[in-house]
């Protein structure tokens, strides 16, 4: 909502659109990405006041559900009168946002395909637009990626959908995680980001482990370790793969362990 002129100041979001928001640091957010949910609420955990029905962490979040990522309840947010709703491009509409701004509600949406789009991302989003501390995880988090690149030590290859078949493939947060931490995607050299390929071509690219993740496809020791018969295959939580914030601090113990 609009706040009172000598009263505010504007930010820009990394799709470069203004944003006007209170001076004071922000108190009423609402998180449309489930990852930035749990950042949040490891940070500040009174000022998240709506939050996504796929926002499952952490397990006692106890605030107003404002349906899914792909089509939020406008009306609903509208009634917890936030300071600022929470976006990332990938995870969120357009027609969501510019719907939302067109109801005067603060939006900002961040742009995340790497780690280190993830550590600028969240500690802009941290201490420039919410004006609050670095948090302490979050300092953790750099010290755990930041760093450079490990050396390839063992490769993957990681299905995120079945029947199509779909793969994680270049450009994304989740194939440069792999690689911060030694580990290669062998399908990462698709030109789509996340393209449809047959199953012979998953199970016969040479990765030493597939690794099957739990979202967004459910993948279970009944549904997806019995069709590969030439990769060893691993049930791993899908956001130790693709959350950035809290999550990737457990995620650097998962890769160690590949």
């Amino acid at each position: 909502m609009s706040t009172p002129p000598g009263q505010s100041r504007v930010v820009t979001d990394d799709l470069g659109a203004e944003v006007e928001l209170p001076a004071a640091p922000l108190t009423r957010l609402v998180s449309l990405v489930p990852s930035l949910t749990e950042a949040v609420a490891a940070t500040r955990p009174e000022a998240l006041v709506g939050a996504t029905d796929w926002c499952t962490h952490p397990a006692d979040l106890d605030v107003r559900r404002v349906r899914g990522t792909k089509n939020p309840d406008r009306r609903a947010i509208e009634s917890l009168a936030p300071e600022l709703v929470i976006c990332i491009q990938e995870e969120n509409r357009e027609l969501d946002v510019r719907r939302l701004r067109e109801a005067d509600i603060a939006v900002w949406v961040g742009v995340i395909e790497s780690v280190q789009d993830a550590l600028r991302c969240l500690r802009e989003l941290f201490t420039v637009v919410l004006q609050w501390d670095e948090p302490d995880w979050l300092l953790d988090v750099d010290r755990l990626f930041g760093g450079e690149v490990e050396e390839v030590r063992t490769s993957v290859a990681v299905p995120i959908w079945r029947d199509p078949w779909m793969v994680v493939g270049a450009s994304t947060y989740t194939t440069d995680l792999l690689k911060r931490a030694g580990v290669g995607n062998v399908l990462g050299g698709h030109e789509d980001r996340y393209p449809k390929v047959g199953f012979e071509e998953i199970d016969g690219a040479g990765a030493d482990l597939v690794l099957l993740p739990d979202e967004p496809y459910v993948f279970t020791a009944e549904d997806g370790p019995e069709a590969f018969t030439r990769t060893p295959t691993r049930l791993v939580s899908g956001r130790l793969l693709t959350w950035y914030g809290p999550a990737m601090i457990e995620a650097r113990s998962l890769l160690d362990s590949l």
